[in-house]
């Protein structure tokens, strides 16, 4: 029993090792540019953003789903809110454009 656990231990810790090793992507540095190196990390940033825009929105859509089963009016202004919520994070780069000029 105690050798099964070692050893299953000591796959795991290689499997994480080989994985960490693998799995590497290499860093490659921007331009001379200094700008480049800004609208990279924004371009990123927006990125991220846009991601968790996308989860509120999948989020806002089963939360209407459910009040509209449950009949619950509280829940379905909620997910509406959160619907609303998550197009704005999504599209914000956008929106900053359009405001912005």
């Amino acid at each position: 029993m105690k050798k099964k656990r070692i050893m299953k231990v000591t796959m795991c810790i290689a499997i994480i090792c080989m994985m960490i090793t693998m799995l590497t992507l290499p860093c490659f540095a921007a331009e001379d540019d200094p700008l480049q190196v800004i609208n990279n990390l924004s371009d990123f940033m927006f990125g991220l953003v846009r991601a968790v825009g996308m989860i509120m929105l999948g989020f806002a859509v089963v939360q209407i789903g459910l009040s509209l089963k449950s009949h619950d009016p509280s829940q379905r202004a909620n997910g509406f809110l959160t619907l609303a919520g998550g197009v704005i994070i999504t599209f914000a780069k956008e929106i900053l454009a359009i405001i912005t000029g």
